[in-house]
């Protein structure tokens, strides 16, 4: 039997015989195999984090969203246990008294002294978000530790579990390369920043829904700069003048948006 030491990632669904023959047409042709068998994908890097009902929002803080707008928000916006008061800069019109839409958003925003079942699901996503939060700062066995001294800029980052005993910087752009099953969680004892018009980009089918930055301290998006992944802090999430998320920003306190962009996927969006 002959090992197979080269990369198969190019022969994602195809078929792969395992058996004896003096060729590999002999081996099919007489049916000398013992089984046949797909090739899947490999998934690198640790499993995701399970977001729970806060994964149903782009933007969900304890304290206060705010934006100066013209923001744009595809996906819902929540805060709690603050009222729908600290959601400013929105130019709220009430649904009832369960939700509000905005201009600036796509999708719905809530505050916790909404009516039921708006409250309790409200503290339910809270709740789910901390321990997001938890699971993702508590992963054990780090794949890279303190790379860069926390100077991550001009670097492509593969699949893994990554940390930090400090803050981190991203001063040019970064890659975020793997397949679109592979995980990165980022973990960092500080804050988090990336400069002015600096960029986080995809490569190799890596999605931003498996990509997750856990920051003890504020995480700050630069002016124009295009971030990725979701971003769980126990602080804020700063999104400065024309920056870009791709993903969620989940904040133990407040987010605040400057004319910016966040995206997300979410299937219980709705406007």
């Amino acid at each position: 039997m002959r090992a197979i030491t080269s990369d198969t990632g190019n022969l994602v669904g195809a078929k792969l015989y395992v058996g004896y023959g003096q060729t590999e047409a002999d081996m099919r042709a007489n049916s000398r195999f013992a089984m046949v068998c797909t090739v899947t994908a490999a998934v690198r890097g640790p499993a995701p984090v399970l977001l729970g009902t806060a994964g149903n929002f782009a933007t969900l803080a304890k304290t206060a969203v705010s934006t100066v707008p013209t923001s744009a928000v595809t996906g819902n916006i929540g805060v709690s246990p603050a009222a729908t008061s600290y959601l400013t800069g929105f130019s709220l019109t009430m649904v009832g008294t369960l939700s509000a839409t905005s201009p600036q958003v796509t999708g719905s925003l809530y505050g916790a002294d909404m009516s039921p079942p708006t409250n309790t699901s409200l503290t339910t996503a809270v709740l789910d978000m901390e321990a997001a939060y938890n699971d993702a700062a508590g992963r054990p066995t780090p794949d890279y530790l303190n790379l860069g001294s926390g100077n991550i800029g001009g670097l492509t980052l593969a699949p893994g579990l990554y940390k930090w005993g400090s803050s981190v910087t991203i001063p040019a752009d970064v890659t975020i390369s793997g397949g679109p099953n592979d995980a990165w969680i980022f973990q960092m004892s500080r804050n988090l920043s990336i400069s002015a018009s600096k960029r986080v980009t995809l490569a190799g089918g890596a999605q931003a829904k498996n990509i997750f930055w856990q920051a003890a301290g504020d995480v700050t998006l630069g002016s124009g700069a295009s971030f990725t992944g979701n971003v769980l802090t126990q602080s804020a999430v700063i999104i400065q003048t024309g920056a870009t998320l791709n993903g969620r920003a989940l904040a133990q306190t407040r987010v605040t948006l400057d004319a910016a962009v966040v995206t997300t996927s979410c299937s219980t969006c709705r406007q």
